[in-house]
């Protein structure tokens, strides 16, 4: 047997170190705590992160702008609702469209107010983007056996793919108006 071989028995517990309990215990004075501190005084672990010693004006951490790394909220993105074909498969109709899928309760109703602002001002403003504006994307998780039409903003490579494979055709709505959106911005900026 080994050293790293050793392990406590199942079952077993042990007491919670007590300190301050005389120079014998090993952790007498500052109970571990070390000298004087923040840390070193009651309460220190409920102090947030944020908190930098003031509530002044300048402090650094509201001084700052947006949010930036992983934790960064784009303003831009837009989340879409997605569907498997498993879903699809399960419904009676061979045509789909997001105005189906809301009332088949697949999609939830909603208004404008699910997409960023600036799409909503692209779209024509709240009337013109009308009361279904979640925008669909469809998968490709699982099989479909008849010839059905989706009308979606986006599609996978496998779904489209397993769509037109089964007889169905696929109708890619557009997410933004003509000339209008992230590719056609990012074109005229290429040009």
């Amino acid at each position: 047997m080994k050293q790293h071989d050793l392990q406590p028995a199942v079952g077993s517990t042990h007491s919670k170190k007590r300190v301050g309990r005389g120079y014998g215990s090993g952790s007498v004075k500052t109970s571990g705590r070390g000298q004087k501190g923040q840390k070193a005084r009651t309460g220190h672990s409920k102090v947030p992160v944020w908190f930098e010693g003031s509530p002044s004006k300048t402090n650094s951490i509201k001084r700052q702008g947006y949010k930036r790394g992983v934790s960064f909220n784009n303003p831009n993105h837009v989340d879409y609702e997605v569907i498997n074909l498993t879903r699809l498969a399960e419904l009676d109709g061979d045509t789909f469209t997001p105005e189906v899928l809301t009332g088949l309760g697949i999609i939830p109703s909603t208004n404008s107010a699910v997409l960023p602002q600036k799409i909503v001002t692209l779209l024509g403003g709240p009337e013109k983007a009308g009361s279904t504006t979640r925008l669909v994307k469809i998968l490709g998780v699982g099989e479909i056996n008849r010839a059905i039409t989706v009308h979606a903003h986006r599609f996978s490579a496998s779904a489209r793919q397993k769509i037109e494979a089964a007889g169905g055709s696929v109708v890619e709505l557009m997410a933004y108006p003509e000339g209008k959106g992230p590719q056609a911005q990012s074109a005229e900026q290429a040009q």
